[in-house]
C-alpha cells in the first residue's frame, strides 16, 4: 500500500477513481432539486480539499493527495479546461443575435461594465486588507473586476431549459446576453493576462500587436479553412478519425500560440471553436466525441484541484465573513442591477428584466476558472481566493429559486400561450411522438380524426430527455431541421398539403410537459404512441399514465400493428364515461377512409339488452339482432352488434380477429384498460390485440 501511494500514475488513477464517483453522485443529487449539476460536483471538490477532508481525515488528505502529486493532477484539469474552452467557444451561435442585436448588446455589456468597475472600486478597499506590494494594484483590480463581470453561459442555457424558458422573450434574450457575455468577458480576460505577464509598456504593446496578427489569422484564414475542412469530411467520409486528429491538431495550435503570446491557452481554445461552422452536423457529432471525456473525467479533476486550494478554514474571523458577505453582495448587485435595469429601458417589462438579471447572475464553473488563473498567477491570495470560490457557489446556488419566485411555472405558460379566441380556434390535436417510427401511424390517426374539417391544426410534438451534456442543452436554438428526427415525415405531410407545426425540445418530465403544451395550445385531442419496453411495462402505464390523469382534454393512446389502409373500424362499448368519445373518433376516422364502423356493445352474460341501450347519435336503437344502416356523418355503413360474455375483452378479441382494420375503444374498468395509480392487471386486450387499437379517454370537462 505504501508503494501504490508513491507511485505517480497509481496515484492519479486512485485520485481520479475517487473524485469521479463523488461528483457525479452530488451532481445527480443537486439536478434532483432543480439545481444545475456544477454545484454538487463543486462541492465535491471542496468535500476533498483541506476544508473538509483535511479537517475531519488528515492523515487520508494527505496520504491520498500529498503535495507531489498536485503537480500532475493541475496539468491533466488544465487539459481538460482547454478542451472545455473549446466546446464553450462551440455554442456561441451568432444566429442568436438576429432581431434583438441591438437589445442583447446593451444588456449584455451592462452586465459586464458594472460590475466591472464595482469590482475595480471594491479593489481600492480589498487591496490593503487581502494583499502586498509583491502584487501591483492595477492587475489586482482588474482581476477583480474581471471575476465580478462573468456569466457561466453553459449553466445559464442549462437553466432557461429546464425552466422552459428558452422559447419566450425572455429566455432568448438572456441566453442571447449570455452568449455574448461569454465572448466579451474572455476578451476582457485575455486583456487582463497580458497586462499581468508584461513586465513593461512595451512588451505589453507587443502582447497586443501579435494578438491582433493572431484575429487576423484566425478569422481571414483559420475560419475558411475550418469551412472547407467541414464540408470535404461531412460530404464524403463523416466524422472520420482523420477528421477529429485534424481538429484536435488545430485546437492545440491554437490554444499554443495563445500562451505563447502570453494572453493565456484557454483564450486560443475558446476562439477556435467561436468561429467553427457550428450549425452543422459535423461540429454537433464532434462536441458529442469531445464531451463525455471532458465532462466526466477531465472537469471533476478540474473542480477537485479547486478545492484542494480552497481553504474555507483561513476566513477565520467575524471580519473576514463580513468581507466574504460584501463581495457577494457587490456581485450580485453588479449583475443583477446592470443587466435589470438596462434590459427594462431595452422595452423587458419588470418582471423580465428581473429574471435576466438573476440569470446573469450565475457565474458556476467560468467564475473558476478566472480564479485559478489569478491564483497561478499570484494576482490574488489563497484567502481572497476562498472569499470569491464562495461567492461563485452562492451566486449560482440561488439563480434557480430566485428565478422559480419571480418567474412562476404559471407565468410560463402564459408567455408561451397562443391568443386566440374561442370563435377562432381551431379543432388542435397535439400529437407526441417519442420515437420516429411511431410518428407516421400517429399522423395517419391525427390527419384522419380531422376528416374534412377545414379550421384545423396539428402540432408534432418531440421531446428529448434532458441529459447531463452541457451542449445538449444550447441545441435548442438550433433549428428544427437540425435536431429533429421526425422533420422527413413533416415535409411529406407538407408536400401533401397537411399543415404540420413541429415543437420540439429537451424536457425532464415528459407527460408534464405534454401536458402543459395542451393546455397551451388548447388541444381538443392528445395522441400518444406506445412501444413494450424491452423489460415489460404496463400500456397505460408510466408517461401514458400520468398523461392520461392529467390532461384536460381527449387522449388517445395508439398502438399500431401495421395500420395501413383502414376499411373496418370496430367500437368495442360497455355503456362507459369514455364510449362517447371512442365513438366520435371513430366516426371522424371513418369519414376520412369511408370505412365501415362496426359498434360492439358488450354485456354481461345473462343481462338482458335494454332498448337505447348505446348512444350512438343518429343511429337506430339497440336490439339482440345485428343492424346495418348508412351513416351521413361517415358516408359509409354502420353495424350495431350485442353480445354476451362474462370477460368483454375476451370477446372483444375474438371479433378482432374478423377482418378488421383498427379497434377504437374507450378506458374502462370492463375492458381492463383503467389506468391505475397503484396494482397489477392484465392487459390482454391491449397486449393480445391483432389489430392496431387506438385507446380513447374522453375530457373529465366534459363529463355531465
Amino acid at each position: 500500500m505504501h508503494r501504490l501511494f508513491h507511485n505517480p500514475m497509481a496515484l492519479l488513477l486512485i485520485q481520479a477513481m475517487v473524485i469521479i464517483p463523488l461528483a457525479r453522485i452530488l451532481g445527480t443529487l443537486f439536478s434532483k432539486i432543480n439545481q444545475p449539476m456544477v454545484i454538487g460536483e463543486i462541492i465535491a471538490g471542496l468535500l476533498l480539499g483541506p476544508s473538509f477532508l483535511g479537517w475531519i481525515a488528515p492523515e487520508l488528505y494527505h496520504a491520498l493527495f500529498p503535495e507531489f502529486s498536485l503537480h500532475a493532477l493541475n496539468l491533466l484539469s488544465q487539459v481538460g479546461l482547454i478542451f472545455f474552452m473549446f466546446l464553450v467557444g462551440l455554442e456561441f451561435n451568432p444566429r442568436l443575435l438576429r432581431g434583438q442585436a441591438r437589445a442583447a448588446l446593451a444588456t449584455s455589456h451592462a452586465s459586464i461594465v458594472f460590475p466591472f468597475l464595482l469590482g475595480t472600486i471594491l479593489a481600492l478597499f480589498l487591496y490593503p486588507k487581502l494583499s502586498d506590494n509583491s502584487v501591483r494594484f492595477a492587475p489586482f483590480a482588474l482581476f477583480m473586476g474581471a471575476s465580478m463581470s462573468v456569466t457561466a453561459f453553459p449553466v445559464l442555457a442549462r437553466i432557461l431549459t429546464e425552466r422552459n424558458l428558452i422559447k419566450t422573450r425572455m429566455g432568448a434574450l438572456a441566453l442571447t446576453c449570455g452568449a455574448v457575455d461569454d465572448i466579451t468577458a474572455w476578451m476582457i480576460l485575455a486583456f487582463v493576462i497580458s497586462v499581468v505577464r508584461a513586465t513593461g509598456a512595451a512588451q505589453m504593446l507587443t502582447v497586443f500587436a501579435w494578438t491582433g496578427l493572431y484575429l487576423l489569422i484566425m478569422v481571414l484564414m483559420a475560419r475558411p479553412l475550418l469551412r472547407r475542412f467541414e464540408r470535404r469530411y461531412s460530404t464524403r467520409e463523416g466524422l472520420s478519425q482523420n477528421a477529429v486528429a485534424g481538429v484536435m491538431l488545430m485546437l492545440l495550435a491554437s490554444a499554443l500560440a495563445t500562451e505563447l503570446i502570453g494572453i493565456h491557452a484557454l483564450f486560443g481554445a475558446f476562439f477556435l471553436g467561436a468561429i467553427m461552422p457550428n450549425e452543422t452536423a459535423f461540429v454537433r457529432n464532434l462536441t458529442e466525441k469531445i464531451e463525455d471525456i471532458v465532462v466526466l473525467f477531465m472537469l471533476p479533476l478540474f473542480f477537485a484541484f479547486t478545492g484542494l486550494k480552497t481553504q474555507i478554514g483561513l476566513v477565520d474571523t467575524p471580519e473576514l465573513w463580513v468581507i466574504t458577505a460584501i463581495i457577494m453582495a457587490i456581485a450580485c448587485v453588479g449583475k443583477f442591477g446592470g443587466s435589470c435595469l438596462i434590459s427594462k429601458l431595452a422595452g423587458c417589462s419588470w418582471r423580465e428584466s428581473s429574471a435576466i438579471g438573476i440569470l446573469m447572475n450565475t457565474r458556476g464553473l467560468m467564475e473558476l476558472i478566472i480564479l485559478n488563473i489569478g491564483l497561478n498567477f499570484g494576482v490574488i491570495s489563497p484567502l481572497l481566493f476562498t472569499m470569491l470560490v464562495l461567492m461563485a457557489l452562492l451566486t449560482t446556488l440561488i439563480t434557480t429559486p430566485l428565478l422559480a419566485w419571480i418567474y412562476p411555472d404559471a407565468l410560463i405558460v402564459a408567455d408561451g400561450a397562443e391568443i386566440m379566441s374561442k370563435a377562432e380556434k381551431p379543432y388542435t390535436v397535439l400529437v407526441a411522438i417519442s420515437l420516429p417510427r411511431s410518428a407516421q401511424g400517429l399522423m395517419t390517426i391525427a390527419a384522419a380524426v380531422m376528416g374534412k374539417m377545414t379550421h384545423t391544426r396539428i402540432y408534432a410534438l418531440h421531446l428529448t430527455h434532458a441529459g447531463t451534456r452541457p451542449s445538449s442543452y444550447v441545441k435548442r436554438g438550433e433549428s428544427l431541421s437540425e435536431i429533429d428526427p421526425i422533420l422527413p415525415l413533416i415535409e411529406h405531410a407538407k408536400a401533401k398539403g397537411q399543415e404540420i407545426r413541429p415543437l420540439t425540445f429537451y424536457t425532464h418530465d415528459p407527460s408534464e410537459d405534454i401536458v402543459d403544451v395542451a393546455k397551451t395550445k388548447r388541444a381538443d385531442l392528445i395522441l400518444l404512441g406506445w412501444h413494450k419496453p424491452i423489460f415489460g411495462g404496463r400500456v397505460l402505464g408510466g408517461t401514458v399514465r400520468q398523461v392520461l390523469n392529467a390532461a384536460t382534454c381527449d387522449v388517445g393512446v395508439f398502438i399500431d400493428r401495421g395500420m395501413n389502409d383502414v376499411r373496418r373500424i370496430l367500437v368495442p362499448i360497455v355503456k362507459c364515461f369514455h364510449d362517447r368519445a371512442a365513438i366520435q373518433l371513430a366516426k371522424q376516422i371513418a369519414a376520412h377512409f369511408t370505412a365501415q364502423v362496426t359498434l360492439f356493445h358488450v354485456l354481461p352474460a345473462g343481462l338482458a339488452p335494454v332498448a337505447k341501450a348505446v348512444p350512438v347519435g343518429g343511429g337506430p336503437e339497440t336490439s339482440t339482432e345485428d343492424q346495418t344502416f348508412f351513416d351521413p356523418d361517415t358516408h359509409g355503413e354502420v353495424v350495431l352488434m350485442t353480445r354476451q360474455h362474462d370477460s368483454p375483452a375476451d370477446v372483444v378479441l375474438e371479433e378482432a380477429t374478423k377482418g378488421y382494420d383498427l379497434i377504437v375503444i374507450g378506458v374502462s374498468e370492463e375492458f381492463a384498460l383503467e389506468p391505475r395509480l397503484f396494482g397489477w392487471r392484465s392487459e390482454k386486450l391491449a397486449e393480445q390485440s391483432p389489430t392496431s387499437l387506438l385507446i380513447v379517454r374522453r375530457a373529465p370537462q366534459t363529463k355531465a
